[in-house]
């Protein structure tokens, strides 16, 4: 396995993340336990989840109830969870206050059955809550070995830049880390959050890299037969032609799709590392193929033809 620095960190985590927001929801305990047992074995070492994911809490009870099998798991596992979610109505148990962060944090631990967390994410930014406050929340959390990084998800480059200079003038490491949505069919983030996490030293963690299946070979499965749900098969056909042409190139390149679209976002490097998320062992058995594909100029040339991005950085995409 090929680790990879965790952006301007010294943390080494595998090229691929082990989502896990099907665990509890889609999948059950069980084939969970032994999906994160594969990901051990092939050295698959970043596992990613929520204190949202299973309606809350679930999920990060069936990962604290496999770090309990003991095994030396939980050493093993780079583990990040993510805080801002709420289900509970009341006020102060969403959002980033200082307040909600300190609770959620602890619950988070409880659920995990862990002493700590190694990448503590903000799962969406906080208009209404200034950066001094959250800093200060974390800092107290790092002080006390609750926590040892953070990372942000599904920030703007400004939220990034006002994070990380907020961090500065505390001396603190800031973020570490970005989860943007990122695929070959939504670049956007090439605009101005690739190039600002590029600047930062923040390590990029690509969610629904394969579009939602959309990248996985949607049309081979479709003309075999397999089913799709109502919103894949709406994309699907509203993508007919750039899907034709993309499996087309996949085929004469000699990788199945997913391995292409994952392979081609490892090609950034400002990416570290995409997050899978499987419903079963033989999905995440499957995202493993990325790691053996090359692609060569000629197929990414062609993989920007198709999946044309917004031009590359602003504001060179959209000006002299």
């Amino acid at each position: 396995m090929d680790y990879r620095r965790l952006g301007r960190s010294g943390l080494r985590v595998s090229p691929i993340c082990l989502g896990t927001m099907n665990f509890g929801l889609q999948t059950e305990e069980e084939p969970s336990h032994r999906i994160m047992d594969r990901a051990l074995e092939v050295g698959v070492n970043f596992f990613d989840t929520a204190d949202g994911y299973g309606g809350g809490g679930l999920t990060e009870e069936i990962i604290g109830r496999w770090f309990a099998k003991g095994d030396g798991r939980r050493d093993r596992v780079v583990l990040a969870t993510k805080v801002y979610s709420g289900r509970d109505p009341w006020p102060n148990t969403s959002k980033l206050s200082a307040f909600h962060i300190r609770k959620a944090c602890e619950d988070s631990l409880r659920w995990l059955q862990t002493d700590h967390i190694d990448l503590y994410q903000m799962h969406h930014v906080d208009l209404d809550t200034p950066w001094e406050e959250i800093w200060q929340a974390m800092d107290v959390l790092v002080s006390q070995g609750k926590v040892i990084y953070i990372g942000s998800s599904n920030f703007g480059a400004w939220h990034i830049v006002k994070a990380n200079e907020a961090a500065v003038r505390r001396h603190s490491l800031g973020l570490v880390s970005e989860q943007s949505l990122y695929n070959l069919n939504a670049r956007m983030v090439e605009l101005e959050v690739l190039p600002a996490c590029e600047d930062y030293g923040v390590g990029v963690l690509p969610w629904s890299p394969l579009a939602g299946g959309l990248l996985g070979g949607a049309l081979q499965k479709a003309t075999e037969g397999r089913r799709s749900a109502g919103r894949l098969q709406a994309e699907v056909d509203a993508s007919r032609r750039k899907l034709e042409a993309f499996e087309k190139l996949c085929a004469d390149a000699g990788a199945a799709p997913a391995d292409v679209a994952l392979a081609w976002l490892l090609h950034n490097p400002v990416v570290t590392a995409p997050i899978v998320g499987p419903r079963t062992l033989e999905q995440f058995d499957s995202a493993l193929g990325a790691l053996d594909v090359h692609l060569a100029d000629d197929v990414l040339a062609e993989l920007d033809r198709i999946f044309p991005g917004p031009g590359g950085p602003a504001p060179q995409a959209y000006a002299w």
